[in-house]
């Protein structure tokens, strides 16, 4: 299989257009795709757990074809949730691929997942059989708005 390449130049932040781009090609490809935020994942899965519903929404990440995973270190997660995304990631390990976004280094993950030892197991199975893509750079948002207040600046 060829791997797909994805410009950014839309206005998403530059290291998520890159993954939406994979995304749709996956699905005009015929690939199921399910995209996520990680706080969002961990939220829907801590209710699962409460509802004894557990097992069906960890169905619902295993499913799709691709699984996109948006903002991965955003927060740091407690243990139990870090162990909610532990149980993903092993699920789909070798099964499914996955698409994550973060603006984090592989060296601050534990910090992420709230230790060493259980980022490192995510780590483990997500670097496996991987392409990691290094986006470096500005932030987009933060570089549009500069350039508002520098705008702003000059006409004042």
């Amino acid at each position: 299989m060829t791997r797909p390449a994805a410009g950014s130049g839309s206005k998403v932040p530059a290291r998520v257009s890159p993954a939406i781009a994979l995304a749709v090609a996956a699905c005009r490809a015929g690939y199921s795709i399910y995209f996520t935020s990680l706080d969002d994942m961990v939220r829907n899965l801590k209710t699962a757990e409460a509802a004894g519903r557990l097992s069906n929404k960890l169905g619902t990440y295993r499913r799709p074809s691709v699984l996109v995973v948006d903002e991965v270190g955003y927060q740091p997660l407690e243990r139990a949730e870090a162990n909610l995304v532990f149980q993903v990631i092993s699920k789909r390990y070798e099964k499914g691929s996955i698409i994550l976004t973060s603006n984090k280094t592989f060296s601050e993950w534990g910090q992420v997942f709230g230790e060493e030892v259980l980022a490192t197991a995510i780590l483990d199975r997500l670097l496996h059989h991987c392409d990691v893509v290094p986006i470096n750079g500005p932030s987009y948002r933060l570089k549009n708005r500069l350039k508002a207040i520098e705008r702003e600046t000059e006409v004042a």
